[in-house]
């Protein structure tokens, strides 16, 4: 395979319809001649409690408001401030630990921060939680899913012992496919679920809570408390209906298609794909090469070229590999496996030479 760069402009990581240039114009088509009189936010909020197979559904500004308050909720109503999720929890890596300094909710993490949480690890747990926190599919370990039937375990493990459970669904929609089943189906097995509205949506921002009409609510109180209200903001809720109308029924064939790009990258030396084969439309990558190397050499070749690359590098376990991400979705439509493999062998050339550049700069040290 050539290690040339490649001759027209990739994208790896935004999508067509990301862009304001045709956001916007998408948006103002999907303004029908009822939204003059109702507010599309209402409207939305039932279609996605339908989906989902909930009686109610609220919109949210953020996932990050919307699980919190969930697990707030959940938390209140049992007198138990403990919850349950895996390590590499988006509530525990990503948000500063919001869960404890607003909510004074308390972590039992479950498992290993590399491996899914399986029913032996929530076995280990010896202290009563209010609820456990699913993610499906599980973003930092590259999209990862359990299959149903320790999935039906684990939730029913829960209830049990009277804990509610609680799914982070922000990529349910790249989920789905790999369950073969409804949305209504996979959701109906926990207490209340949280979608996003632009994660494989490739919407702007916001989220949804859907569950029991009781709970829901609770959450709006606690949403206006936070000063979440987003009754009005119909701009966030027109891109995710496109985002339904016109990506979600093409899941399948982005998962299809990560699966073939991940074979074509995993034949390039020093690449490693994590899960391999993907299970959902994204992965991870993991190259041969230290953080520092791979993250100039992104910056640089973006810089040169215009090409779209993933911006967040992060370390691994080991001080000379590093991972990235890809997500299959309309971004990659206009170009094939052998593009994209062309660019990372592009980048990973790049990351050498920086590596012998920084080695040959340095003296020899004199005794």
């Amino acid at each position: 395979m050539s290690n040339e760069p490649p001759t027209r402009s990739v994208s790896v990581t935004t999508a067509p319809s990301r862009r304001p240039a045709r956001m916007l114009p998408a948006m103002i088509e999907r303004v029908g001649p009822d939204d003059l009189e109702y507010d599309p936010v209402p409207r939305f909020e039932r279609r996605m409690a339908e989906l989902l197979g909930k009686p109610a559904a609220v919109m949210f500004p953020s996932g990050t408001m919307a699980q919190q308050v969930a697990l707030r909720i959940h938390a209140d109503r049992r007198g138990i401030r403990s919850v349950a999720f895996h390590p590499r929890c988006h509530l525990e890596v990503h948000e500063h630990k919001g869960y404890a300094a607003v909510h004074g909710l308390v972590a039992a993490l479950v498992g290993d921060g590399f491996s899914l949480i399986t029913l032996a690890d929530l076995a280990e747990l010896r202290e009563p939680i209010a609820a456990l926190l699913l993610e499906l599919p599980q973003r930092d370990i590259g999209g990862q899913l359990p299959g149903w039937e320790d999935l039906v375990a684990q939730t029913g493990w829960a209830r049990e012992r009277g804990a509610a459970v609680h799914l982070d669904g922000a990529r349910l929609w790249e989920a789905q496919p790999f369950y073969d089943r409804p949305h209504a189906e996979i959701a109906a097995l926990f207490d209340t679920v949280y979608v996003s509205l632009y994660k494989g949506l490739m919407g702007i921002s916001g989220a949804m809570l859907a569950g029991e009409q009781d709970v829901i609510d609770h959450a709006r109180v606690w949403r206006d408390r936070l000063g979440g209200n987003v009754d009005r903001c119909w701009p966030l809720v027109l891109p995710a209906e496109r985002g339904l109308a016109e990506l979600m029924p093409r899941m399948a064939e982005f998962a299809d298609r990560a699966r073939s790009l991940a074979a074509a990258l995993a034949a390039l030396p020093g690449v490693h794909v994590v899960p391999d084969p993907p299970q959902t439309p994204m992965f991870h990558l993991h190259l041969d090469a230290g953080q520092r190397a791979v993250t100039v050499a992104v910056q640089r070749l973006r810089a040169e070229t215009g090409l779209a690359l993933p911006r967040y590098v992060w370390p691994t376990d080991s001080p000379d590999r590093c991972g990235l991400e890809i997500t299959v979705s309309e971004q990659l439509d206009e170009v094939d496996d052998a593009e994209v493999a062309d660019l990372v062998a592009e980048l990973i050339r790049r990351t050498r030479d920086q590596s012998s550049s920084d080695s040959s700069s340095i003296s020899p040290s004199i005794a």
